[in-house]
């Protein structure tokens, strides 16, 4: 399917993770006492959002810079859209 090792790894990776969140969700929202209350989607939307570029051969690349975010990172983080320098550029100017 992926021939790339760190995108079939990170393939996995956000499989498990997103079925783990959807679990979560589940289960919050069988104990939240409003009927139809909507639980935070960011993290399950990232995963999602991640396994899309996967599938769309996008994986890997940097959304700011387009340049590559890194076997680490990808590692770390497989859900990251940009690479460490543009995610801590991100990060100061939302603290600017």
């Amino acid at each position: 399917m992926h021939a790339d090792p760190i995108t079939t790894l990170a393939l996995r990776m956000l499989l498990s993770r997103r079925n783990a969140l959807r679990a979560s969700c589940a289960a919050l929202a069988a104990r939240t006492p409003v009927r139809g209350a909507r639980l935070p989607p960011h993290e399950l939307a990232e995963v999602e959002a991640a396994l899309e570029r996967i599938e769309q051969g996008r994986f890997g690349g940097c959304e700011r810079c387009g340049g590559a975010i890194g076997r680490q990172r990808l590692l770390a983080v497989p859900e990251a859209r940009c690479c460490q320098a543009c995610a801590d550029a991100r990060a100061r100017d939302a603290n600017a």
